[in-house]
Formats: C-alpha cells, sequence, structure tokens
C-alpha cells in the first residue's frame, strides 16, 4: 500500500464528492459541447488525478494497484471522458517509462505527467493494424544517431490535445511480428507530426481521438523508451504495463455500472404505474438484482486481482479476465438501465441514454473481448501443457 487507510480513505471521501459536486453536474455541458471546461481540466489537476499512479518522487500519488482501483471505481461513475483525460498519463503514458525508462527520462517526463502539465498519447494503433502487431507498418528507419520515423496512427485518445506520444514504430523491418517494433517518446512539436480532423464518434464526447500522420519525423535514439539499448524491445515494455491498464478500465466499467444502478433504482422508485412503483413489480426488480449481482462480481474479481498483482503474482490471465467480464458486464447493465427506465431512457434528458453509448467502448479498446477471449485461452493452454 502506497498510502495509510486513513490517507487512502480521505482521498476516496474528497474524490466522491468531487465527482458528485462537480463532474456529474457538467456532464450535460461536456457532451453537449464536446469539450471539458479549462477550470474543470485546473481543479482535476489540483486533485493530483493525473499521477494518480506516479511514484511520489516524481510529484505523483504513487497509489499501488489496489488503492487505483478504488479510486477508478469512484472516478468511473462520472462521464468517461474525465477519467479519459487523465488515463493514458496513469497508464502507458507512465507506465512504460516508470519501469523501462532511462532515468533521465523519468526526471524530464514524469513530473509534468503527474502534474498535468503534460498530456500524454498513446500511438499504437493504425488503419490496418490494431491488435495485431504484427501489422504495424509505421517504420521508424536508423538516420545516423537518429530515426526518421514515417506512418499514420489511427483512433490515438488525446492526440488533439497532447504533449507526448509514445510511438510504437517498426526498427527491424526483417524482423516478424512485434519482436522489431519499438516504443518512441515524441513531443508533439515535433516537425513532421501532423493532425487528422477529430473523430466523429457514437459517445464519450468530450474525450476526443484523431489520426497521428509522422512524416520523416526526426527522433534521437536516446528517446526510445529505455534508450537505444532497448531497441527492439517496445512491445515488451507494453506487456508489462496492460496489467494495470485492462484493471484500471476494468474499475471503470464497475464505477459506470454502480451509476446506472443508482440512478436506475431512483428511477424505479419514482415512477408509477398501474397505481404503485414500478420497483414493486417482480420484473423491474430481476433487472435490479442481476445489475447488482453482476457489478459487485467484477468488483471482488478486480480487487483480488489488484491485491495479487501488488504481491508480485502474475496476473496476466485475471486480468484479461476482469477486462472480459467487467467491460461485458456494463453493457448489460446498461441495456437493463434503458429498459427500467421505458421511453425516458431513450431520451437524452436522462444520463442512462449517454451511458448506454459512452460504455460500448470498453468491449473495444484496450483488446477487444475478443482479444481476452484469446489471451485467456492460450495462457490456460501454456500452463496446462508445462
Amino acid at each position: 500500500m502506497a498510502l495509510d487507510t486513513d490517507t487512502l480513505s480521505q482521498f476516496l471521501d474528497a474524490l466522491d464528492r468531487f465527482v458528485k459536486e462537480r463532474l456529474i453536474p457538467y456532464e450535460d455541458r461536456v457532451a453537449d459541447e464536446d469539450v471539458i471546461p479549462p477550470m474543470l481540466v485546473d481543479e482535476i489537476r489540483t486533485m493530483g488525478l493525473f499521477g494518480m499512479s506516479i511514484p511520489e518522487d516524481f510529484g505523483g500519488l504513487g497509489l499501488s494497484m489496489i488503492e487505483e482501483v478504488q479510486a477508478a471505481f469512484v472516478l468511473g461513475q462520472a462521464s468517461p471522458a474525465f477519467r479519459s483525460l487523465v488515463g493514458t498519463n496513469n497508464g502507458i503514458g507512465s507506465q512504460g517509462i516508470i519501469i523501462d525508462g532511462t532515468d533521465e527520462q523519468k526526471a524530464k517526463y514524469l513530473p509534468a505527467l503527474a502534474s498535468g502539465d503534460m498530456i500524454a498519447s498513446f500511438a499504437l494503433t493504425e488503419p490496418d493494424a490494431g491488435s495485431d502487431a504484427g501489422g504495424l507498418r509505421t517504420t521508424a528507419r536508423r538516420d545516423g544517431n537518429d530515426f526518421l520515423l514515417n506512418g499514420t496512427k489511427r483512433y490515438i485518445t488525446n492526440a488533439p490535445r497532447a504533449d507526448l506520444f509514445t510511438v510504437f514504430a517498426r526498427t527491424s523491418p526483417e524482423v516478424k511480428g512485434s519482436a522489431g517494433v519499438s516504443a518512441f517518446l515524441v513531443e508533439a512539436g515535433t516537425p513532421g507530426i501532423t493532425l487528422g480532423q477529430p473523430d466523429r464518434k457514437m459517445g464519450q464526447k468530450g474525450s476526443h481521438t484523431c489520426d497521428v500522420i509522422l512524416d520523416n519525423v526526426r527522433v534521437p535514439a536516446s528517446n526510445i523508451i529505455g534508450g537505444p539499448d532497448r531497441l527492439n524491445k517496445g512491445f515488451k515494455t507494453a506487456m508489462k504495463v496492460l496489467d494495470r491498464g485492462r484493471l484500471h478500465i476494468s474499475a471503470v466499467c464497475v464505477g459506470a455500472a454502480e451509476r446506472l444502478i443508482r440512478d436506475s433504482l431512483s428511477y424505479a422508485i419514482e415512477r408509477k404505474q398501474f397505481g404503485e412503483p414500478i420497483a414493486e413489480k417482480q420484473l423491474i426488480q430481476a433487472m435490479l438484482a442481476d445489475s447488482r449481482a453482476e457489478a459487485f462480481a467484477a468488483r471482488c474479481m478486480i480487487e483480488e486481482t489488484a491485491r495479487r498483482k501488488d504481491a508480485g503474482q502474475n496476473v496476466s490471465t485475471d486480468a484479461a479476465c476482469c477486462k472480459m467480464f467487467a467491460s461485458e458486464m456494463v453493457g448489460r447493465v446498461a441495456d437493463r438501465a434503458v429498459q427500467i427506465h421505458g421511453g425516458a431512457g431513450y431520451m437524452a434528458e436522462y444520463a442512462v441514454e449517454r451511458f448506454y453509448r459512452d460504455v460500448r467502448l470498453f468491449r473495444i479498446y484496450e483488446g477487444t473481448t475478443q482479444i481476452q477471449q484469446i489471451l485467456i485461452a492460450r495462457n490456460m493452454i501454456r500452463t496446462a501443457a508445462a
């Protein structure tokens, strides 16, 4: 544990008040205007949310995995746009540097990421390569002590406002699969970087994605995460941080599910049909109960996996299980929430309509449900064979 029990409790209480009193009241405005108001970004920065998982030595809160998921349970109860703003700074944007970065890279970037003065973005996905690392086409050709990066990245979260990109590029074209790929730290102002138009998405307004186009972007070899010695080891770095990212997203799914359940229960108690609240109808009760049980199951499996990760155990399979179950779970909860609200659930005046669209993305990014299934099964087979 990074924080003592009292300090963690105080932080979570403060975060809960912040979510309820500051973030939730602005959800409709963020959805309508497709932007988080600057003063809210400043408040998020003051709360220390950009640096939740960055060590205290670099200005972060240094939360352990179990502490981070507790915070994500709370933060997930507001619009996913708010979590998305800080997510990459706490995830691959910083964790790769924390785990494998050089001392110089840590000193240069981690304090700025922790404070929110610098926004990170994770540039992996391409037009023809997402979960398929072997299909990565962005190249990094050596030119003296530098590399020239060329390619296009797609659906890159936070790219329109990013100050720092972690760019995955193929440094050894002759090597098949992910083995010939390196991870570069590329600052947004580097010549040759251009951004596409912001994507028009189904949901998660206020969280922005776009293409990142690299045209002979010159990057020194020292900007490889871990330095030149970690050439062609970019995906190994990514794999080290995936467990944490999957658990974080899983916890956000639980937070969203608990918000939907709370809203649905409140509506069911207030809404009357046939002379009594619909909460008294057994079929409504069944949907509420199913949602509560599934959200509770996801919360328990995430907490247990987070504790074991903090204890140093290998949790790759179980983290994938958490991501798969929690993201599918919140989709079912959102569907029931709309059903409980009836016609009102289809109307934009109610938060469940927006959440129904927003949570759909959780089953796709950070590895689709189908990718999690493949990972889980392959790990099971590999373990059995051993």
